[in-house]
């Protein structure tokens, strides 16, 4: 007799759905762009909160815009899931209800502010913790000075209320110190009930999303207080000075976990990443370094002041002295660069090389041992190992069409002021006079030389100046 199969009750995933307000347009900024299209760290405000929204596991995010909404639309591009424009600015719960038509059924919803930025990740994930069928989280923090934030008014058992706005508030309720932060998680049947109680009967007309609170609470539903980390994850961005006050502190945290992984700063003051830097132990890196993009640093490297290395990998044991820039590029072991050289993008650089002072390399693969000391140009090229290129050499790789490569074999050495004319290649073992101009390839062990015939005048007067 076949035994009666389990009943398997399949448990529907709840989703997130994270809405982004965006469609303010900055006026203390005093600039034509969006407030939140101005960048910290290299990105736009908008941008970091989107990557910390992107931290939750299958969420969807709705960034509802307004002023400058195709210039927002069109910078952030996919990192948003959704785009819904707020026709008129009239208060955080009408531009809500502008995105109600891409919420889902039955998900989380987590509401955060474009021009918020340093939200942590853990923060969030507080937040949708909190949210249950008859519970909703609140992000709160408490100031030395709340002015211009909405109090957090709470009854007899400390339970919160109600949210009061600065302008609405009385001489009371302009003491408390606990204010909130605009950041809220709820369920979607909760946001579609209470939103279209909302009224704009307040000092400013509009429709204030912070009314949810009295209205949860008169729903029989529990408004959980979630506190972040620093109130920095809360800071807002309303003028430039605030902008440069949370870049300063954004860069702040990131000098902190490099120096807690081992790494040395001259001045954590004065040292700015902008993307992903990764870094191994025991390196130091002196005042006004930038860091673009994703940087890949090895061990035991020294980077002298200001530096900038850009989407760049960079091996153990190199030293990268004072006003070097460095792009998209790769830096092997134990290399020595600049002061003032300048590796554009291409160039990869084996162990043991040398790039000296006013030195500009571009997509040239220069091998183990090799040296370019000082004042060179190196363009479309590929050196071997133990090269030397003297002072002043240029290998002309343009046409003023087309570009051509030049070789230059193991072990040769390029006198001063040479120009090496591409296509050409320099075999292993040549030697090149100082001032040539190189237009044929090279036999081996072979000495290449192209200069005028030098005379020497007896006699010479210098020339005097006339009456």
């Amino acid at each position: 007799m076949e035994r009666p199969r389990k009943k398997v009750v399949k448990e529907r995933m709840q989703t997130t759905d994270i809405i982004i307000l965006a469609a303010g347009k900055g006026t203390r900024m005093q600039s034509r762009l969006p407030k939140v299209l101005h960048k910290i760290a290299g990105q736009p405000l908008l941008s970091h909160v989107l990557t910390a929204a992107k931290t939750v596991n299958d969420a969807k995010s709705i960034v509802v815009t307004g002023f400058g909404a195709d210039q927002v639309e069109n910078t952030i591009g996919k990192q948003a899931d959704a785009f819904v424009t707020q026709p008129q600015q009239l208060g955080t719960g009408h531009a809500v209800q502008c995105a109600l038509p891409h919420i889902r059924e039955n998900s989380k919803v987590l509401i955060l502010y474009g021009d918020v930025p340093l939200i942590a990740p853990e923060t969030i994930a507080k937040m949708l913790d909190a949210v249950t069928a008859d519970q909703m989280g609140l992000l709160t923090v408490i100031l030395d000075d709340p002015s211009g934030y909405g109090r957090i008014i709470r009854d007899t058992d400390n339970n919160i209320s109600a949210i009061v706005e600065q302008k609405d508030a009385s001489p009371e309720q302009l003491k408390v110190n606990e204010v909130n932060t605009g950041v809220m998680a709820l369920t979607s049947q909760q946001l579609m009930g209470w939103l279209p109680q909302i009224d704009n009967n307040n000092a400013q007309g509009e429709y204030y999303l912070t009314d949810l609170i009295a209205i949860a609470t008169s729903d029989s539903v529990k408004v959980k207080s979630i506190q972040p980390q620093s109130a920095t994850e809360v800071e807002g961005v309303n003028n430039r000075v605030q902008l440069s006050q949370l870049e300063r502190a954004h860069q702040r945290q990131k000098a902190q976990k490099l120096m807690e992984s081992g790494t040395s700063l001259a001045d954590p003051e004065r040292f700015d990443q902008r993307g992903e830097l990764t870094v191994g132990t025991d390196n130091f890196i002196d005042v006004n370094c930038i860091f673009e993009g994703e940087v890949k640093l090895g061990s035991n490297i020294h980077i002298g002041p200001n530096c900038q290395i850009i989407n760049s990998t960079i091996g153990d044991g190199v030293e990268i002295k004072a006003n070097t820039i460095i792009e998209d590029s790769v830096v092997g072991d134990n290399a020595i660069l600049g002061p003032f050289a300048r590796l554009r993008p291409g160039t990869e650089l084996a162990d043991n090389t040398k790039i000296g002072n006013f030195v500009e390399t571009k997509k040239a693969k220069v091998g183990k041992g090799s040296k370019i000391n000082h004042l060179s140009y190196v363009g479309d090229a590929e050196l071997g190992e133990g090269v030397n290129v003297g002072a002043g050499t240029i290998t002309c790789n343009y046409d003023g069409a087309n570009k051509f490569k030049t070789t230059i074999g193991n072990n040769s050495f390029v006198g001063s002021n040479s120009t090496l004319v591409a296509p050409v290649k320099i075999s292993d073992n040549s030697f090149v006079g100082a001032g040539s101009t190189i237009t044929k390839d090279t036999e081996e062990n072979s000495l290449a030389i192209s200069r005028a015939k030098q005379r020497n005048i007896d006699g010479w007067k210098r020339p005097t100046k006339e009456d």
